[in-house]
């Protein structure tokens, strides 16, 4: 006897009920894992913008059944025909060898979408593309559309393997990628990695909550990071780094204004369409990716401030010059940026005394007192000796002077016979006219002279360090060069700081001062005779300035200490002359 079935029928106004409740069961017990909720749902059931007039099947846009376009597994998304997309590349990458190839494996079929050349509803089962609503054909412009030039988002479909781990240190062994961060079947890094197209409970369709970026630290590792001052810090990110790019690297459900440390590596990072492409910085200027939290908006100095005043550091003319294999010393372009002497990745908060290295100097290269490269300095004056030291571009003097030093590497060095006690204390101990705290034994940093005028070491509010300052080149205060120039404290600020105005006025160092400094219309500046940071044939800092100090008639310059207190000059300064006979 043949038993015959018969389908059941229900009246129509039933099924679409039946239908979600279907749907609403097999998700409930985790509806974040269900594309059904994303907006990977281009049905006319999808809850985003991109979604069909009448198709119901969620998967088809990706995955068929039958007729599927060959890749695995059962895609159905017809493929770009771009074959020569615009990848990312790096001096970084070149420097150990690595070239990006093009997109293949699962990238490549998530490009077939997002590269924006196909048709979403473009799928292998269908006569014909199904059709979108409000006219959408590719993907419309906009964050998730890539476009054929992946040059700005994170490198892809190369072999992640240990060989490329030991070429570089600050990655991490692929063995441990155990987690949910998982390269493909043959050890390449793809969107899969990072992106799982099917589950969006962390936003963005992350593989894991980032937070802190723990899907970035999964493969990257730089040494310093974990106790850095970024990667600590709960000051709140301002919304144009938390929203720059269009891709916020925390889960949707949180707020897109969070903490630097919640942000991590996305404070100035972007894995896609990244503004500045070498790195991968969130902004096209990369100063712009520190300043866009230095300018007093998260951090209480305001840095930009100072980086605009007449004589600094500037990074205007030479923001994108940086390159972290470039030679530190003689790079091929000139530059000041905040890369070359912070490190953002170690930067911390750990204080220092003179001469040692501050936190916010941690992880830098320089140059020693001696002239060796050292990759991470001890000494504040090893950074500064690394571009005004040996460096073929340092530049001129600001003074002309009689011994014509540049190189303040060797301005400082201690075999000279004078020297401010930069590198080591003094050799000359008769200064009288110290201020407390200091001594003759003391040692002293480059930025007590060379910081910003709004500092706290000037008496303001400004941030510290050499980043900018009005009185040029780079002074803490003011220290006019010029002759003729009345004396006051606020004239030669500078040298005022540590020297006792009074002691120099009443000729305690030497007997000459005052008659020299205060002489009506022939006043000397400080730096007529003295050279700030080292002399090697002269005691006292005796460097004359050649601008105002000549040679007498058949001889030469010359200048010997007798003394304390007593020293003879052979010189015409101001049409007098003076020779050895001249005694003081």
């Amino acid at each position: 006897m043949k038993t015959e079935f018969k389908p059941i029928h229900c009246p129509r106004r039933v099924w679409p009920g039946v239908l979600i409740l279907v749907i609403l069961l097999a998700c409930a017990t985790s509806r974040a894992e269900s594309v059904v909720f994303s907006v990977h749902n281009l049905s006319v059931s999808g809850p985003g913008t991109n979604r069909a007039t009448a198709e119901m099947d969620v998967c088809i846009f990706c995955h068929t059944s039958h007729r599927s376009a060959g890749a695995t597994p059962l895609w159905n998304h017809n493929s770009s025909s771009v074959s020569n997309y615009t990848v990312y590349s790096s001096p970084t990458l070149d420097a150990i060898g690595l070239t990006i190839p093009q997109p293949n494996g699962a990238s490549r079929l998530c490009l077939s979408c997002h590269d924006g050349t196909v048709a979403l509803g473009s799928v292998s089962s269908r006569a014909t593309p199904i059709t979108l609503r409000n006219g959408v054909t590719t993907m419309p412009a906009g964050p998730s559309n890539l476009g054929t030039d992946l040059s700005g988002d994170h490198p892809i479909s190369f072999v992640f393997d240990h060989d490329l781990m030991n070429k570089d240190s600050q990655l991490k062994d692929p063995a441990s990628l155990t987690g949910k961060v998982r390269l493909d079947g043959s050890g390449r890094m793809q969107c899969t990695a990072c992106h799982n197209a099917h589950d969006n409970q962390f936003g963005n369709f992350l593989v894991m909550d980032n937070t802190g970026s723990a899907i970035c630290l999964s493969c990257h590792s730089p040494e310093t990071w974990p106790t850095s001052v970024h990667a600590l810090s709960s000051a709140p990110s301002p919304k144009i780094v938390a929203t720059k790019g269009g891709v916020n690297s925390l889960a949707k459900t949180q707020p897109k204004t969070t903490t630097v440390s919640a942000m991590g590596c996305a404070s100035c990072h972007s894995n896609h369409k990244a503004g500045a492409r070498q790195h991968l910085m969130k902004f096209e200027s990369p100063e712009d990716n520190c300043l866009s939290c230095h300018d007093g908006t998260v951090t209480k100095k305001n840095l930009s401030a100072d980086l605009k005043k007449n004589s600094a550091h500037s990074t205007a003319f030479s923001g994108r010059e940086h390159d972290s294999t470039e030679d530190p010393v003689n790079p091929k372009s000139r530059h000041a940026v905040c890369a070359d002497c912070h490190n953002s990745h170690a930067a911390n908060s750990t204080p220092a005394a003179a001469p040692h290295a501050s936190g916010a100097l941690a992880g830098v290269s320089g140059v020693t007192a001696l002239g060796g490269l050292i990759k991470n300095i001890e000494m504040e004056y090893e950074l500064c000796f690394r571009c005004h030291g040996d460096s073929v571009q340092r530049g001129p003097a600001v003074v002309t002077r009689q011994f014509d030093q540049t190189n303040k590497r060797l301005a400082f060095s201690t075999a000279n016979q004078s020297f401010h006690p930069v590198v080591a204390p003094g050799r000359n101990h008769n200064v009288p006219s110290l201020i407390a705290p200091w001594k003759t034994t003391s040692l002293t940093y480059c930025t007590d002279c060379h910081n910003s005028d709004t500092g706290p070491n000037a008496g303001g509010q400004g941030p510290n360090g050499p980043h900018g300052s009005r009185f040029a080149p780079m002074l803490e205060r003011q220290l006019l060069t010029t002759d003729s120039t009345p004396e006051s404290p606020a004239n030669y600020a500078l040298c005022y700081k540590c020297h006792s105005r009074a002691s120099i006025l009443g000729d305690q160092s030497w007997k000459g001062h005052s008659r020299h400094i205060l002489r009506p219309g022939k006043q000397a500046a400080c730096t007529t005779c003295h050279d700030s940071h080292g002399v090697s044939g002269n005691p006292n800092l005796i460097n004359f300035n050649t601008l105002y100090v000549s040679a007498p008639p058949g001889q030469i310059i010359s200048y010997s200490n007798t003394g304390p207190g007593r020293d003879n000059c052979t010189l015409t300064c101001h049409d007098k002359n003076h020779d050895s006979n001249l005694k003081y």
